[in-house]
């Protein structure tokens, strides 16, 4: 069946994407996670690249017999029941509302919430970062509950921030960059998703965890301004 998943498709001249849905599905987005780690660790011959996104993972070079060889790897358990590899639980200080988040009473009153319980959802709620893109190390995150799958607006933001939180299709997104989006922002944080002059200049990894709790903008300058490394005040914990 063209539709049946997990499956193997070609991409460009020298590519596989192993692909595990075509919707945003938290348990496949887990099985890419996993697969692609095992990949790494165990890597076909020839394989020059791997890349995971919300639901696939890209494979780059490899030979005539790359594609059996992953397929037989697919077959070899299930993935979505594959435990993470090590990883990182994230808390960083997010700035909700007002000038810092210009369309937090859009998206509450679009969820079916007034401002302090949107605060209080999005704060509270614990996401994985699902894949990164868009920007240098910049995360998708989710997966919030049905209540927030929000559409995308019909026009462009023309500018949010470095730091900017934004919530749609029941993610958030943290901007890596300061950029133009579709996405409604709903709060600012201070972290920095890439920075080169950092030992590890991207600081997420999919599969990382993170919140975003409640803290006023005068005290995420504080923090911010305290913090060295450019995560705005952000403290991590490892998770195995």
């Amino acid at each position: 069946m063209a539709n049946r998943f997990p499956r193997i498709d070609p991409l460009g001249e020298d590519a596989l994407l192993v692909r595990f849905t075509d919707v945003l599905d938290d348990a496949a987005n887990r099985a890419a996670m996993a697969f692609r780690a095992a990949l790494d660790a165990d890597p076909p011959d020839g394989v020059e690249e791997t890349a995971s996104s919300l639901g696939s993972v890209l494979v780059r070079g490899g030979g005539d017999g790359l594609e059996a060889d992953l397929g037989a790897r697919l077959g070899a358990r299930d993935w979505a029941n594959v435990p993470l590899p090590p990883r990182r639980l994230w808390r960083v200080p997010c700035a909700y509302g007002g000038a810092d988040g210009p369309q937090l009473a859009e998206a509450a009153a679009m969820a079916g919430l007034d401002e302090d319980a949107a605060v209080a959802a999005l704060s509270g709620a614990r996401l994985r970062v699902l894949a990164l893109g868009f920007a240098p190390g910049m995360p998708y995150l989710g997966i919030l509950p049905p209540r927030w799958d929000l559409p995308r607006q019909t026009d462009l933001t023309p500018k949010v921030p470095e730091g900017a939180l934004v919530v749609a299709v029941r993610q958030l997104v943290l901007f890596g960059t300061e950029a133009p989006t579709g996405w409604r922002q709903v709060g600012r944080t201070a972290f920095g998703c890439f920075d080169p002059g950092r030992a590890r200049p991207i600081a997420l990894a999919p599969g990382d965890e993170m919140t975003f709790p409640a803290v006023s903008p005068a005290e995420l300058e504080d923090r911010a301004a305290a913090d060295p490394d450019r995560h705005g005040g952000a403290t991590w914990e490892r998770l195995s």
